[in-house]
């Protein structure tokens, strides 16, 4: 299973590692946000995380593929913490 599945709504994160996301936007150590839950999209493996920064809602967009961010999806839990 995914460590992004694991995440909990309503439960803040902190990035703890600094990562990159699908649209090249950079989520920098100490970023915070609430999450609030995930869209898989399977034809393209596209995971969608919905959080909610500073009370606005935004999305991160992923793409489970080696070449993208494969690593990243199935480690995410090295890469934020719960707050």
């Amino acid at each position: 299973m995914a460590a992004i599945r694991t995440l909990v709504a309503g439960q803040k994160y902190c990035v703890v590692q600094q990562f990159v996301d699908y649209d090249q936007q950079v989520h920098p150590v100490g970023e915070t946000w609430v999450f609030e839950g995930t869209n898989f999209v399977p034809y393209e493996d596209g995971l969608t995380l919905h959080v909610l920064v500073y009370g606005v809602p935004q999305v991160y967009r992923f793409q489970w593929r080696p070449e993208e961010q494969a690593a990243l999806i199935e480690n995410f839990t090295d890469f934020v913490a719960a707050r």
